[in-house]
């Protein structure tokens, strides 16, 4: 089936639509009237982080965007980014995915998609390197909240701390700016771009420049709207390039792994093909997949493909639980229980195939997923203290024995009210 968007990126846009009219305010009055309504425990898209000193100018909703280069579908295939040729790869491309693998093979660390649950993941890393038993991954990838968080996992354990500021000390106002439509999309992300530009240091920069020419890999996945395929971006090589454009174009591809479309603009990334110049439109990596490990042809059920690491660990960062809700019959609402339903679908099949991947390949798997006893109550999107609860519980889950389960999850158990009666049949009945 095709990849759905995470949930909390469905109820974004749900949110904006139930109060369409949201005039212009500040970004923390906007968040307010935004968290008010009710929040899915799932996610998948932006993470968060502090809030900046003041609120951006207000963006013009008449504002008419310019018109886009018209390109062809072969010159898309071909274009690359112009300084950086190595800088990424189709999603669904074997050859050019085992051209970027390291020589040396190594544990693999899989970050999902799960919006602010990312807060999960985060404390799932920081738990582990209190325990002393993280190790330094030679390949880490993520999509949407996992993108934002892989660079400094990646990047090693001294940037715990700002990992655990990213995801416990946020509101919705630091992520999205409400009642501000740009034409592309229900809201402003300005707020999580300029955070993003903040975070991504010059040492940050180096930190994960040097751990790519000693021969890890970090992969982060956008999706190009346009071709309607993944693209597997290469972000220590875009490091190791140094410079401003390689930073800036480091912060656009993890603004775009987290920005849900229509919930928030689209990320235009310039690129070149044969002395053409044109923008391509990418958006929210989830919408090919919840994570990301191998070319999905590599990774299907049939494929002989053995995955060149010595073990897997997969971190989940949204719950996998139905949710019961007496859905109200209103469009914005049926979308997110739709979509609230269908990513834990989606989430488990990659994990069915990971698992068999792994097998198939002679290496140990590991998950690591939000335990379902945990159930704190959320007060909206991005609520800092259902985050900071998660966040804790990922830690202690670090900590622990049980990090890591060696097999997936479970699959719930229907109702103790719906299990079939165990009466006996008699009769006719028989």
């Amino acid at each position: 089936m095709r990849s759905i968007i995470g949930a909390a990126g469905a109820l974004l846009a749900a949110s904006l639509l139930l109060s369409p009219e949201l005039p212009y305010a500040s970004g923390a009055a906007q968040a307010q009237a935004v968290n008010s309504q009710p929040r899915a425990k799932r996610g998948g898209t932006a993470t968060g982080h502090t809030k900046p000193a003041a609120p951006g100018p207000a963006p013009s909703t008449s504002k008419q965007l310019p018109p886009r280069i018209p390109f062809t579908a072969a010159e898309d295939a071909a274009a690359a980014v112009p300084g950086i040729p190595d800088a990424r790869f189709w999603a669904d491309s074997e050859t050019d995915y085992a051209n970027a693998l390291p020589a040396q093979p190594g544990p693999w660390l899989i970050l999902s998609s799960g919006g602010s649950d990312g807060a999960f993941g985060a404390g799932l890393m920081t738990g582990l390197t209190a325990a002393g038993k993280r190790p330094d991954y030679q390949v880490v990838t993520g999509v949407s909240t996992g993108a934002l968080m892989a660079p400094f996992i990646f990047a090693g354990p001294r940037y715990d701390e700002q990992l655990r500021k990213a995801y416990t000390q946020v509101s919705a106002a630091d992520i999205f700016e409400a009642g501000s439509s740009t034409g592309e999309s229900f809201v402003n992300s300005w707020p999580l771009r300029d955070f993003i530009a903040k975070q991504i240091t010059p040492e940050l920069m180096a930190d994960v420049a040097a751990a790519h020419r000693a021969g890890r890999r970090l992969f982060v996945v956008t999706t190009n709207l346009d071709t309607e395929r993944s693209v597997v971006w290469n972000m220590g090589a875009i490091a190791a390039h140094g410079g401003e454009r390689a930073t800036k174009l480091f912060c656009s591809i993890l603004l775009a792994s987290a920005s849900v479309p229509g919930g928030f603009p689209p990320v235009m990334i310039n690129v070149e093909a044969n002395g053409k110049h044109f923008t391509e439109m990418h958006v929210d990596g989830g919408l090919g997949g919840q994570f990301f490990v191998a070319p999905a042809a590599l990774m299907g059920a049939t494929s002989q493909y053995h995955l060149p690491a010595t073990a897997l660990y997969v971190v989940v960062n949204t719950g996998l639980q139905p949710n019961f809700k007496v859905v109200d019959r209103f469009a914005p609402t049926i979308l997110t229980q739709s979509i609230d339903m269908a990513v834990p679908v989606d989430t488990r099949l990659m994990i069915d195939r990971a698992y068999l991947a792994a097998k198939r390949s002679g290496i140990n798997f590991n998950i690591a997923t939000i335990p379902t006893s945990f159930h704190a109550p959320s007060a909206g999107a991005f609520d800092p203290k259902y985050m900071g609860a998660l966040f804790k519980t990922g830690v202690e889950q670090g900590r622990g024995a049980n990090a890591f389960s060696d097999r997936p999850p479970p699959y719930p158990a229907a109702p103790a009210s719906l299990q079939p009666s165990r009466i006996e049949k008699t009769g006719a009945n028989r």
